[in-house]
Parts: C-alpha cells; sequence; structure tokens
C-alpha cells in the first residue's frame, strides 16, 4: 500500500500532540492538549472522524485512511482524496455560501481536515428514518444543487478557469471509478462485493435480464465519466447531509469531480424516494401517510427551488461562453426557451441516474440504513421491490417523470404494488 513514510492514522491518544502546534485549531478550541475531549466517531465507509472538545470550542477532525473503512486493508485507496475534498469544499463555500462547514486547517501529508463543529445538526438520514421533520429542507438543496452546477459551469466560469479546475479534479480517479463500477454496473451483474435482502431474487433477475436497460445504465454511465459540465458533489445522498430543525448543510464531497448537471440532484432525489419508500416499517398507522406526503413534499421543493434558482442565476449570471446574450438578448431576443430546454435535459439525465443510485443502494455495496434497519426482512423485501421496480422505471422512461408532479405520483403508485 503506497502511503507517505510520515503519514500516521489518528487515534484519540494521538490527535491531541498531532493538532497541539496548528494555532488555526488551538485558537478554536483553547486550552493545550491534556484539557481536550477526543472521540472517535466515523461511522461511514472509508475515513476517520473525530470530535475535538476544548475549553473554548468544538472542531471536526476528519482523515482519510488508505483503504476502504467498510472493506478493509485489502481495498487500497489513495489519501489524495483529502486534497480534492478540502479543494471542494472551498469552491462549495464560494458558490453557495454558508451551505458546506467551513475549513479551519487542511493538512496534505496527514490527509486530514479540521472543520466546522456542526451542533446540534444529526445526520439527515437518520432525521428521516426517525420521523422528523427539518424546515425548509428542499429550498435549500435545491439552491445548493443550482448554485453549485450553475456557478461550477461555463455557463458562469471563464473558460479557462474551468478547465483548469476540470485538470485539477482529474486526478481524482480511484474516488470516481468507486462509483462507475458500485453504481453503475455491479447492481446488474453477480459482482463479487454485491448483496441483497433474501426474497429479492426474482425482481433482481427481471432487472439483470432486461438488455435495454443494462445499455442505458452504460449511456449514463458514459455520461458520469465523459461529461465535465459542472463541478459535482458526487455523493450527494441523505447521509451526506446534516439538519436540525431549522438549518441544513451538506458535508463529505470527497467523491468530487466534473461531471453532468442532473447527477447530484438525481442521486439526492433517489435517496429521498428510498427513505418514502422505507417509511412503513418506521412509522405506526396513524403517522405513516402524513409522513410520506411530507417527503414527497420535500422532492417537490428541491426541484422547484433548483429550477427557480437556475433561472434566476441565468438571467443574472450567465457570464460564461455558454449560451451568451450575443446570440438571445442583445439581439432583442429572450432565452427562456433555451434556459427550459436546458432544464428539461438535467431534469431527464438526473431522472436515469435517480433510477440508478436506487438499483445501487439496494444491490451492490454499501446499502442504505432506510432499509437495512428494517428487522423485518420479508417487509423489507416487499419495500425494497417498490423501490427497485420504481427506479427501472426511470432509467427506461425518464420522460415519464420530467415533471415533478408526474414524479410523484409515480412513487405514489409503486407505494402501494404488490410486486413481491
Amino acid at each position: 500500500m503506497d502511503t507517505p513514510d510520515l503519514y500516521r492514522p489518528l487515534t484519540p491518544q494521538s490527535l491531541g500532540d498531532r493538532l497541539a502546534g496548528v494555532a488555526a485549531v488551538t485558537g478554536r478550541i483553547g486550552g493545550n492538549p491534556a484539557d481536550w475531549t477526543v472521540r472517535e466517531v466515523g461511522d461511514g465507509n472509508l475515513n476517520l472522524v473525530f470530535i475535538v472538545e476544548g475549553p473554548k470550542g468544538t472542531v471536526i477532525v476528519k482523515q482519510a485512511l488508505p483503504y476502504v473503512r467498510l472493506v478493509g486493508d485489502s481495498w487500497p485507496l489513495p489519501l489524495y482524496r483529502a486534497f480534492f475534498e478540502n479543494h471542494a469544499l472551498v469552491r462549495q463555500a464560494a458558490r453557495d455560501p454558508g451551505a458546506v462547514p467551513e475549513v479551519f486547517h487542511f493538512d496534505e501529508l496527514q490527509a486530514l481536515i479540521v472543520m466546522e463543529f456542526l451542533s446540534p445538526h444529526r445526520i439527515l438520514r437518520r432525521k428521516l428514518i426517525d420521523g422528523e421533520r427539518v424546515e425548509g429542507l428542499g429550498t435549500v438543496l435545491g439552491n445548493f444543487c443550482a448554485r453549485t452546477a450553475f456557478r461550477g459551469s461555463e455557463l458562469s466560469m471563464k473558460s479557462a478557469d474551468k478547465k483548469k479546475d476540470v485538470g485539477l479534479f482529474s486526478g481524482n480517479v480511484e474516488i470516481p471509478a468507486i462509483t462507475e463500477a458500485l453504481v453503475f454496473t455491479d447492481p446488474y451483474y453477480a459482482a463479487e462485493m454485491n448483496h441483497h435482502t433474501e426474497g429479492l431474487a426474482p425482481v433482481v433477475a427481471t432487472l439483470r435480464e432486461n438488455t435495454e436497460l443494462k445499455a442505458r445504465a452504460q449511456r449514463l454511465l458514459m455520461k458520469f465519466a465523459s461529461n465535465t459540465e459542472t463541478m459535482v458533489h458526487g455523493d450527494l445522498h441523505s447521509g451526506s447531509i446534516m439538519s436540525t430543525a431549522v438549518d441544513t448543510r451538506i458535508i463529505d464531497p470527497e467523491f468530487v469531480q466534473y461531471g453532468p448537471f442532473g447527477f447530484d440532484i438525481g442521486m439526492l432525489t433517489a435517496n429521498f424516494l428510498m427513505a418514502f419508500f422505507s417509511q412503513p416499517a418506521h412509522r405506526n398507522a396513524g403517522e405513516l401517510a402524513g409522513y410520506q406526503d411530507w417527503i414527497l413534499q420535500v422532492i417537490g421543493e428541491t426541484f422547484t427551488a433548483f429550477d427557480a434558482e437556475f433561472g434566476r442565476l441565468w438571467k443574472t449570471e450567465r457570464t460564461g461562453m455558454l449560451y451568451p446574450a450575443a446570440l438571445f438578448e442583445d439581439q432583442g431576443q429572450t432565452s427562456d426557451d433555451a434556459c427550459a430546454g436546458l432544464l428539461a435535459d438535467i431534469r431527464r439525465d438526473a431522472m436515469g441516474f435517480c433510477g440508478i443510485e436506487m438499483h445501487r443502494r439496494t444491490l451492490s455495496l454499501a446499502h442504505n440504513a432506510d432499509f437495512e434497519d428494517i428487522g423485518d426482512k420479508t417487509l423489507k423485501a416487499r419495500l425494497e421491490a417498490r423501490n427497485l421496480m420504481m427506479g427501472a422505471e426511470l432509467v427506461l422512461k425518464p420522460d415519464s417523470a420530467l415533471s415533478t408532479e408526474t414524479l410523484l405520483e409515480l412513487a405514489r403508485q409503486f407505494n402501494v404494488k404488490d410486486i413481491l
């Protein structure tokens, strides 16, 4: 495993001494390492995460490991992913101020980032499982997707700056390769690390026998791997979002790359739909319908905010080489139809990416807690089957969900289907 000689994974015992000389850290925590409380709280698939608390304040310390934590050192990963995560956070903070945690310190050699401690925020996925609501959630997420998409593209950026950025992030090779395999390819054949709930075999067989479905998934993989429209978060799901009842932040952009406009919002929508389909296992009968309706409302608000903010930026910040005013407004013509056409293309791609993510999180590595926390395996399989078949519908017929109303109605229809 190729790691720098001076790299050392942190432990709660070693962290204090390692950060004691970093003024940006000690100034926020206060005191000295002997006064700090350090807890290792990483429960993700890849990294070490620590909460460090001192007399003055608290920070989060995130360190990349040279392997996939979920699997172990048999699956090596480069430490440079922390470098790209740091650069992504800096750009996201500029493109949507306040949407991501503030970075206080980055140590490239040790692959660690010290950042703002979000409290009393909780991981959104857990809040959805627990039946909690977040005020303004869809608006915040829709704005984030629109602002980072628009401002990270040649609709807004100078072409030279954007191409330079594409070159920088193109060095993030192994991390997007995980997405290329686990998301777009592995669900559709008997890949080594795949696993699914007992009882789903007939549905899985149906998906893998559908050559049109697999071809469309590969076409979307081509777009993901080859299209550099904008900087994408790359792993935007309810586990990459932290919320209180009134505040929401986006975290963990280490899967960052330049990719299609519709990727982030498509992946995000898939995770809300999986939360929606899983709810019969988490809510009692009196709460179920109301909470499922709220999740669908969040999806709707996300797309409404995305379209509105993208349209606003189109009118006020379209300063890049794409769709220049010289072709439209400067000739006394409107570019509204051009914007609407681009938004329709983005939605079409988003629906395809959404469907594939619904498959991936049920069939390949790294499943969602929305389903994994369900103890009744028969119920779990029945709910996952609805998720899988709606995912197939979105991949095969993305045009059937180009409006928010048709997407949400499709979810309601699959929510009452007895597929198993």
